[in-house]
């Protein structure tokens, strides 16, 4: 009799452990999940943003904002100013 207690230990042991582990994989699952979902809507917002505040400053249609020139200062070029 203790010989297949024993063995119903085990077993309920095993059992609880792969349950257990199950488990465990299904909730990181679903954390990933909700973690890229997240991730996915602050990114679509950030995008969403940076295109109102380009089309705020009437850039709307540039890929990217391109560098510009140095200003020139009451009408003289800034090669000028330094020589």
């Amino acid at each position: 009799m203790d010989g297949h207690d024993s063995e119903d230990s085990k077993q309920s042991t095993a059992d609880m452990s792969a349950f257990v582990q199950n488990l465990l994989q299904q909730m990181q699952t679903r954390f990933q999940s909700m973690s890229d979902n997240i991730m996915g809507t602050r990114i679509n917002e950030l995008e969403r943003s940076i295109g109102d505040l380009r089309t705020e400053m009437g850039i709307e249609g540039s890929p990217s904002p391109a560098p510009q020139s140095k200003p020139e200062e009451d009408g003289v070029k800034q090669d000028e100013v330094s020589a």
